[in-house]
């Protein structure tokens, strides 16, 4: 079979330059197992795609998280994420004979692909100053914003080797660093802000991009500077950009958090888990890294963010025991004579939605248990745990009584009450309830007769 032509080939290479990984790893193994010359050139092809983008990895190391958005929504430099392939083909071209130390897996070898790393972002930056239509096309993009971009991506690109040397000490300087940590980590910026004016603030932007936890880089902005930790200084330096993006992201979460209303869905109740948790981190770690005044324009933020969650969860702790009332409901029976008393209604078909909006909400007090603090509402969560736990222990000892004494026609339907109580016991976490609950419903029903001998048994 004759081979692909140039012109096939270039098309072929433009297509498999858009497969995405994973498939790009399937392609490779289907081409294998097919016959021909033009599988063998396809599946070549394939290998050196695979191979070119594992040494891309490796080597753009340092830059490729500012060619997506940030997962949690903050604010952040985010650069076209097709710039990158092209970015890498021109770079790379620059230094073929250095290309093969990035396939290296020795870790005595680190420091020398460190510096690989570093040349091929000095060529990355002079490719998009020398080269920007290759890089960065002009179609589909505004003028003035590619050009800003070209610009500011060419400066990340000359922080490149700082960056690679920077990376294997990231989570040191976010977790708990010692005076040489710091030192190093403060020469770092130095070096940065010698390369360009803007470099400091350039460079943990680059940090930034790296950081799964956004409000991280708190401690990254307050560790590089003794008087970072300051909000006077802070407010006024380069620096106020990052604590402006998180506040700005915690007033989008107290917004979207006071837009849920008691009986949302389990998707909504799900986000608002979310968002309470991260809304109360950030809090939290403004609280321990900078000094924040409580009549500052951010204090002034921050505390409004904590009122209104505040009073939001104050109206959700309040609904989550009517859920349970409506998931669990109760009817009043007659004792003797004119007394009577609340009993458990059992007999009447399971509210399947009642049931889910009240897990919801529960779940919702399980979930808030390190955040209320937060927001000064914990004395509040604790007596709704309370209460409930006692509601529903009620609740389950009734069901149980009823049970055994054979009061019910639907004696599994009981039972099954009874187990929504366990769980329920689970999600507002009072454990110990919930596996009594558990071990009396193990052993309820009413016993059953013995099946009656058969002839044959009793003559025997």
């Amino acid at each position: 079979m004759a081979e692909l032509s140039v012109n096939h080939r270039a098309a072929l290479a433009q297509v498999i330059e858009c497969v995405p990984d994973r498939t790009l790893s399937q392609l490779g193994l289907a081409a294998a197992g097919m016959p021909g010359e033009r599988a063998r050139t396809l599946e070549a092809m394939l290998v050196a795609e695979i191979e070119d983008r594992k040494r891309r990895a490796r080597a753009m190391a340092c830059l490729a998280p500012m060619f997506r958005p940030r997962p949690d929504g903050v604010a952040s430099t985010v650069f076209p994420a097709a710039v990158l392939p092209r970015l890498w083909k021109v770079a790379s071209a620059s230094e073929p004979a250095l290309l093969p130390l990035l396939d290296s897996d020795d870790d005595r070898d680190l420091p020398q692909v460190a510096v690989v790393c570093g040349r091929i972002c000095v060529a990355a930056a002079a490719a998009l100053r020398d080269r920007p239509a290759i890089v960065w096309p002009e179609a589909g993009h505004d003028p003035d914003v590619r050009q800003a971009g070209l610009a500011e991506l060419a400066s990340c690109c000359d922080l490149g080797p700082l960056v690679s040397r920077a990376l294997p000490s990231l989570r040191t300087w976010v977790g708990r660093p010692d005076e040489n940590d710091l030192a190093e980590l403060r020469l770092l910026v130095r070096d940065s802000a010698a390369i360009a004016p803007e470099g400091a603030q350039r460079l943990l932007e680059i940090l930034f991009a790296h950081l799964g936890e956004a409000a991280q880089i708190l401690r990254l902005v307050v560790h590089s500077s003794s008087a970072a930790v300051q909000e006077a200084f802070l407010s006024e330096s380069e620096l106020a950009v990052f604590v402006d993006r998180l506040i700005a992201a915690v007033d989008s979460r107290v917004a979207r958090i006071a837009s849920v209303r008691p009986g949302a869905g389990r998707d909504p109740m799900a986000q608002l888990k979310t968002d309470i948790t991260w809304v109360a981190g950030v809090l939290a770690e403004l609280d321990s890294t900078i000094q924040l005044h409580p009549g500052s324009a951010w204090g002034k933020r921050a505390r409004d963010a904590r009122m209104r969650i505040s009073q939001t969860l104050s109206g959700l702790l309040g609904a989550a025991e009517k859920a349970v009332d409506r998931a669990l409901p109760l009817e009043r029976v007659k004792i003797s004579g004119r007394m009577t008393r609340l009993a458990p209604k059992l007999d009447e078909p399971i509210d399947i939605e009642a049931r889910n909006e009240a897990a919801g909400a529960l779940a919702l007090l399980g979930a808030i248990r390190t955040s209320a603090p937060v927001f000064g509402c914990e004395s509040r969560r604790i007596q709704v745990v309370q209460s409930l736990t006692t509601q529903l222990t009620d609740y389950a000892d009734m069901a149980l009584e009823a049970v055994n004494a054979g009061e019910i026609i639907d004696e599994a339907s009981g039972l099954e009450r009874i187990d929504i109580c366990a769980r329920f016991l689970e999600l507002i976490e009072a454990k110990e309830a919930a596996r009594t609950v558990r071990r009396r419903s193990a052993v309820a029903g009413v016993p059953r007769p013995a099946p009656a001998a058969s002839a044959g048994q009793a003559a025997a």
